[in-house]
């Protein structure tokens, strides 16, 4: 299964950084040619990491490359340089305000920044897109299109936050959660991950590797859940011996749709073994 606990942004004009991530404990990297590079550096930016991507071991780590907007000088030759390179597993786009946006040539798994009140309302219709592999809000824009403010409960981001869940799980795609901006506060990075963990996000999107060790283990299974999981299979399978449709544990019944869940926590906990 694809691993997205953390995905950790890396600019892609920094040599020293697109050598670094290659050892940093991260599921997947966004490397980023959009707000990270200066206008400047835009281009030299874009072969730089074409050459870093070619040449550079970044193991199973998803890599994942954020192009400019199609509206910008930049856009089309990003893509270009990329569609069919070996070393990128996917390309995000930023700004996707439908799935006509999405409709772009090569095979490439693409990736949609959700990041403007009109992709919300779109939502659907882009997670359903056949090239579409996941979808990563971009709650910074997002909160200033909306001219809400910043809260640790993130009210002003919920309607956004659930529609673009409903729309990955409605069509079998992956959803990452926003950046945190306070990089040194790892308690408010905690609960931000707790709260996007419980509402079903896949894994959180990071500015610095010094957030890496939160996202990994907040939405990696505990051993608690593990444990539980490997429970409830047990029991479950032992009711079915029996011609039970159900099963009983710890003083709670265990239905089919629990070892869905109870299978995907496993496969989620051997996949994070695989990793490291």
């Amino acid at each position: 299964m694809a691993l997205m606990r953390s995905v950790l942004y890396i600019p892609g004009s920094k040599a020293r950084a697109l050598d670094k991530a290659a050892s940093l404990p991260c599921d997947a990297i966004i490397f980023d040619l959009e707000d990270a590079v200066a206008p400047g550096e835009k281009v030299a930016a874009r072969d730089l990491l074409a050459q870093m991507l070619s040449e550079v071991d970044y193991g199973p780590r998803l890599r994942l490359v954020r192009v400019n907007g199609a509206g910008t000088e930049w856009g089309a030759a990003d893509v270009a340089a990329f569609a069919d390179h070996p070393g990128v597993d996917g390309i995000l786009l930023p700004k996707v305000n439908g799935p006509a946006d999405l409709d772009l040539p090569g095979e490439k798994p693409l990736w949609a920044m959700m990041e403007t009140p009109l992709a919300m309302l779109n939502a659907g219709a882009i997670a359903a897109h056949p090239r579409l592999a996941g979808l990563v809000m971009g709650t910074n824009d997002l909160l200033k299109d909306l001219g809400a403010r910043f809260r640790p409960d993130r009210a002003g981001l919920a309607t956004g936050l659930g529609l673009c869940l409903l729309a990955a799980r409605a069509h079998g795609k992956l959803a990452v959660d926003g950046v945190y901006n306070a990089f040194k506060d790892l308690a408010g990075l905690e609960a931000e991950c707790i709260q996007g963990r419980d509402l079903g996000f896949d894994g959180k999107t990071l500015i610095h590797p010094d957030q890496l060790e939160v996202a990994n283990r907040i939405f990696a299974p505990s051993e608690a859940e593990v444990d539980l999981a490997r429970r409830q299979i047990a029991a479950f399978e032992e009711a079915a011996t029996r011609g039970e449709g159900v099963a009983v544990l710890d003083g709670k019944i265990v239905e089919n749709l629990h070892i869905v869940t109870a299978r995907a926590t496993l496969d989620k906990a051997r996949a994070i073994a695989g990793m490291t």
